[in-house]
């Protein structure tokens, strides 16, 4: 109990102003929530003003359209977020009748939602004594009791979840959540924490022992997958392009150039011999240009994409049909979002 009195008291005193903070409202939780997953509040920040602009109540994001949510969500990353967000706004409208489900068995039953984010928001708005882990937390136990366990294991992934339940306040869970989390974000951070200022540093095992470095523990990552992207950018002379939308994968229903992908880096000979180009141009009246001619990878958790910008003029427009005034509607990954930025088509 002494531990989470310490940081209860932390917290009160320490606690940054954030909006979703003024709320008990579990709708405004938990697009916060969803928002914040594998993101910085300052970054996450600017999104949520938005949703909560554009989609103030659950109804409002259940009537939109996934194509509209995407492009909100476009920059953020990891958009199966989003398109769980959407789909789960709307059983909430059609199979709840818009009534928010008030406690974690049955916050875990909407799609996208796990252990952390039904704790969070059962603890915050419903009071329900169920502890939060997230990686802030697990940093912030794994130091102070001094736990080797890999919080990327199955074993690891009980322990610190049994030993959080134990800690949590249960008179207060939902500002004990968000203690611990905070505590982790601005004190116990992952490099540099202040261990002099900390409030638990007389007790910190692994100030004790000096092994803040070395904690917590993660086995070692999965091979990085490398891919090989060849965009076909197509300009017409009427000023038209062509986009597709992706079928499958973290970018599945956004839009995107027509693709050639490769296992190995390509050069113009033999992007013109590949079936997917001469399905598209059939006729030699093209002119071909790389737009950058370096090639930077896009470093995703378990991939690094490197991306070629072909540059295709053509009079034929027969199959080119979307606008180039237009392109800026369509929800696009970030790395053609920062393509199309860069990129002077007009």
């Amino acid at each position: 109990m002494k531990f989470s009195n310490h940081l209860a008291d932390w917290y009160l005193q320490n606690k940054r102003s954030l909006p979703w903070r003024t709320t008990k409202n579990p709708y405004y939780i938990w697009l916060s929530e969803i928002i914040l997953q594998q993101t910085r509040v300052d970054q996450g920040m600017a999104y949520y003003l938005k949703f909560v602009e554009q989609f103030p109540t659950v109804f409002d994001l259940a009537a939109a359209s996934e194509e509209t949510v995407l492009k909100l969500w476009q920059g953020l990353g990891y958009y199966s977020r989003a398109r769980n967000l959407h789909f789960s706004a709307k059983y909430i409208v059609n199979d709840l009748k818009g009534v928010f489900p008030t406690n974690y068995n049955d916050l875990k039953k909407l799609k996208g939602v796990g252990d952390y984010t039904a704790s969070a928001i059962a603890s915050i708005c419903f009071n329900e004594p169920t502890a939060v882990v997230d990686g802030n937390v697990y940093r912030v136990l794994a130091r102070y009791f001094g736990i080797n366990t890999p919080i990327n294991t199955t074993k690891g992934i009980k322990e610190f979840k049994i030993l959080a339940q134990e800690l949590i306040n249960t008179k207060i869970p939902g500002t004990y959540n968000q203690a611990i989390m905070e505590f982790g974000a601005i004190q116990c951070k992952p490099q540099n924490p202040d261990c002099n200022k900390c409030p638990l540093n007389t007790s910190c095992i692994a100030l004790s022992k000096n092994t803040i470095k070395l904690l917590p523990i993660k086995e070692k990552k999965i091979k990085i997958r490398k891919r090989y992207f060849n965009y076909l950018v197509i300009q017409t002379k009427n000023n038209k392009t062509k986009l597709v939308k992706r079928e499958k994968g973290i970018w599945m229903n956004m839009y995107q150039f027509p693709l050639i992908e490769t296992d190995k880096p390509i050069d113009q000979q033999e992007l013109i011999e590949h079936n997917t180009f001469n399905k598209l141009f059939n006729s030699n009246n093209i002119t071909i240009k790389l737009y950058p001619k370096t090639v930077k990878p896009h470093k995703l958790s378990h991939q690094h994409i490197y991306t070629k910008f072909w540059i295709i003029k053509t009079a034929n427009s027969l199959n080119f049909n979307h606008s180039w005034n237009d392109i800026e509607k369509y929800p696009v990954p970030v790395l053609i979002d920062n393509f199309l930025n860069e990129f002077n088509y007009n």
